[in-house]
């Protein structure tokens, strides 16, 4: 989870995200006390986690979200019973916490080739994006840091028309790039597909989001994952 610090409250995601879970364990718990405590506090960081995703999604997305408002209720009901039945599946065959592929995870999308990549609009599926100027008015990278950063590969910079790049935010922790970009970026190679894949559930990690297992410190996963996703 990114520790970005928003520019109107001062709070992180992190914060943000643990408030959301202490908040929904409080709720089930003064909703029905039989509910065990592990289980309110998985819940409570599944919703504290999707709570702060949100503030990285792009306007674009964040009123395509607005526009199913009235499917949610029916769509997080579909959410729950998947994981139970996930989970269910993991105890009986007794792989709780192993690398084991699981349905969703076998069936992800295809990716899009390259060429198509470089056609679609950064807000369409890159999260928020920003530029030198916010980053160093807001994370307090310089300017001249963050140019020796993209040069030597080591954060992801995406092309948006003519020379000028942005710099998709879920990256930087701490006014830094997460270790493991830069050998991601290595084995991949082109930035557009680099960060789809950062961003996306990768069938080589049990279908878990790459870039949050690098905040989590996990880069050496990421990175051999990446080897077996990397074309030739």
């Amino acid at each position: 989870m990114t520790r970005f610090q928003t520019k109107t409250t001062g709070i992180t995601q992190d914060d943000f995200a643990d408030m959301v879970a202490e908040e929904v364990e409080r709720a089930l718990a003064h909703y029905d006390e039989a509910i065990n405590g592990p289980t309110k506090v998985s819940v409570g960081k599944i919703a504290g986690s999707i709570a702060s995703a949100v503030t990285l999604l792009s306007p674009k997305h964040q009123r395509a979200i607005d526009a199913i408002h009235a499917d949610l209720p029916g769509l997080a009901s579909k959410f729950v019973r998947a994981l139970a039945a996930e989970a269910a599946r993991r105890s009986e065959a007794g792989t709780t916490g192993t690398t084991t592929l699981s349905a969703e995870a076998e069936t992800l999308p295809a990716f899009p080739p390259s060429d198509d990549l470089e056609s679609m609009l950064i807000e369409d599926w890159a999260g928020r994006v920003a530029g030198s100027t916010y980053l160093e008015e807001n994370l307090r990278i310089a300017r001249s840091t963050l140019h020796r950063w993209q040069r030597r590969g080591d954060v992801i910079a995406l092309r948006k028309g003519g020379r000028k790049h942005v710099f998709p935010l879920a990256q930087f922790v701490d006014g830094r790039p997460v270790a493991g970009i830069s050998d991601v970026l290595e084995l991949i190679g082109n930035p557009r597909l680099t960060w789809l894949w950062l961003t996306r559930p990768a069938a080589q990690l049990d279908g878990r989001i790459p870039i949050d297992l690098l905040r989590q410190d996990r880069a050496e996963e990421v990175v051999e994952a990446a080897r077996v996703f990397a074309p030739g």
